[in-house]
């Protein structure tokens, strides 16, 4: 329920995953279904981990619905890591769409859910996205993962997790790598 409970259904995804991602910072803090964390201690890519079959290949998502703010979400859903065809739970051996890019929501915009979804995919897929740095914003606004998900036959999130953040001095730091 805490997917309904936060609107990520039906802000994000029409329907809830059945599992849980379990999303780990080197800072030594968690995603836990929309616990609050600060933006400096989610700027170093998690450790994230979910329950998987053998033989089958994976995509990771981290979505920001509340971009700029909740109130006015008129860049829903701007993404912040998108990771394909991983083998099991072994991102690095993913194929990065986009890099990681840490909660960086603007000052006095209150707080964002930031949601880290996983889809198990049909077979390995061939990806015609631009590839995005984490040295840029562009590209990243009015995301639609379930969109995203139709596209490559991906079906619901088998595993997910998400937390919320707000402002905090790192986002500046955050922005100028950004090139904003």
């Amino acid at each position: 329920m805490p997917y309904e409970k936060h609107e990520i259904v039906p802000d994000v995804i029409s329907t809830p995953p059945e599992t849980v991602a379990r999303v780990n910072y080197i800072s030594g803090v968690s995603a836990n279904f929309g616990n609050v964390l600060t933006p400096r201690q989610v700027k170093d890519i998690p450790k994230v981990e979910w329950d998987t079959e053998a033989g089958f290949y994976y995509l990771l998502c981290m979505t920001d619905p509340d971009a700029p703010s909740r109130k006015d979400p008129k860049f829903r859903e701007w993404h912040h890591w998108l990771v394909g065809n991983i083998p099991g739970t072994d991102i690095s051996k993913g194929e990065t769409l986009s890099e990681y890019v840490g909660s960086g929501p603007p000052e006095k915009t209150g707080l964002h859910r930031y949601v880290f979804l996983v889809y198990k995919q049909p077979g390995l897929l061939k990806f015609d996205e631009q590839r995005l740095t984490n040295r840029s914003g562009e590209n990243r606004g009015c995301f639609k993962i379930q969109k995203f998900a139709e596209k490559y036959n991906l079906g619901i999130p088998v595993a997910g997790n998400f937390y919320q953040a707000e402002w905090d001095d790192y986002v500046p730091e955050l922005y100028k790598q950004l090139g904003a």
